[in-house]
């Protein structure tokens, strides 16, 4: 990780919308430069969702990104970044492969209510393996944000300190969905800076190219996938960093990171771990605060590291582990108890649900809510 408010419209259709359309779309929970694009219809395949984020993005008001606003198409570079960068622009649909060019990292700042979505296949590409250069997106200081059924691929791991392929710098209420980060740089994916009320929802983090040697930091082999508070020293991160991972799949090529908290309250519940080169899966850092439900842990070796052992509480709850080689329980400490509800299933349905059709990944073809729930 490199250091460098919408409230949801509070009419009470828009919440009877919202409500209805998780009940009835989702599963069942209990207790220029650059050229503009247009707004356009979506195809078939990208019917605007409105079902709301479970977990802790539910909290503090809620998560519905930019509802049901018409969406931007966006098929270029710079109809991308025009998008993103424009808070009146509330929903963005990326068509086809978008390739992120050397520094062309997008900032997205300050914008409250919005949706970034894919259509079926649609991938954000960064090539470049530079500290300044790298990455695709950091966003910072944003509110209620839905990334859906988009693929982030980066140009592979290279310890040069350089940047993520998305990082969440200071925001709040922020949903990612059925998404799947790939060979980032410096990691896949990254929270940090007091960023608060977080649902990663069926999304795949995984290296498919070779780690690159050398690096200024050290690491020959820095596919370490989600870091979630960038330092020990960071103290305004207490009391922030609440984050669900629900339904998510750390496949093949993760090494470390999966993620690697500090300070912050956050929920595992029902992913599936696999990647044989794991050295190191869940991290236990200064203060965190994990609780570890209903996971699979298969092939993997450290599924559960408690690192210097200055972990809040780090619980082991119900979770399945097959061959798995080094440490696998937790402190002895009682995790928080999360203010939400969810389903969550049985550990022994956990790898079928994650690895179908539908499941974990940029899997549903577009804005649309079925099987979005957990």
């Amino acid at each position: 990780m490199k250091t460098k408010t919408l409230s949801v419209n509070p009419f009470a259709a828009g919440a009877l919308l919202a409500f209805s359309s998780l009940l009835l779309g989702c599963e069942a929970t209990s207790p220029s430069p650059a050229a503009t694009a247009t707004a356009s219809a979506q195809p078939a395949d990208a019917t605007t969702a409105t079902c709301g984020a479970q977990g802790w993005a539910s909290q503090n008001g809620g998560t519905l990104g930019g509802g049901t606003a018409t969406p931007t198409v966006v098929t270029t570079y710079a109809q991308l970044k025009a998008a993103i960068t424009n808070a009146s622009v509330k929903v963005v649909q990326v068509n086809g492969t978008i390739t992120i060019p050397s520094g062309g990292r997008i900032s997205f700042q300050d914008q409250t209510g919005k949706t970034i979505f894919g259509s079926a296949g649609a991938k954000l590409v960064s090539a470049d393996q530079t500290k300044d250069n790298s990455g695709i997106m950091y966003m910072k200081r944003c509110k209620n944000v839905l990334l859906r059924n988009l693929v982030f691929e980066g140009p592979g791991a290279y310890d040069t300190d350089g940047w993520d392929n998305v990082t969440v710098d200071a925001s709040t209420n922020v949903w990612v969905d059925h998404c799947e980060f790939r060979d980032g740089v410096d990691g896949n994916f990254d929270i940090k800076n007091a960023s608060d009320y977080i649902t990663v929802s069926w999304t795949k983090f995984a290296y498919l190219k070779p780690p690159k040697a050398g690096g200024s930091g050290g690491s020959n082999d820095h596919r370490y996938s989600n870091l979630i508070g960038s330092s020990d020293g960071a103290t305004g991160d207490r009391g922030k960093l609440r984050i669900t991972f629900a339904r998510c799949w750390w496949a093949q090529g993760c090494v470390e990171r999966m993620p690697r908290v500090r300070f912050g309250k956050v929920h595992l519940v029902n992913n599936l771990y696999n990647s044989s080169n794991s050295k190191s899966c869940v991290q236990g850092g200064f203060e965190a605060d994990v609780r570890i439900q209903a996971n699979v842990f298969e092939n993997v070796g450290n599924a559960i590291n408690l690192m210097d052992n200055k972990s809040t509480a780090v619980q082991e709850i119900s979770n399945l582990f097959s061959n798995v080689s080094g440490t696998k329980v937790g402190n002895g400490k009682t995790a928080f108890t999360p203010p939400y509800t969810v389903s969550v299933l049985a550990a022994t349905s956990v790898k079928a649900a994650v690895t179908a059709a539908n499941g974990a990944g940029a899997t549903v073809g577009g804005n649309v809510c079925s099987n979005s729930g957990i």
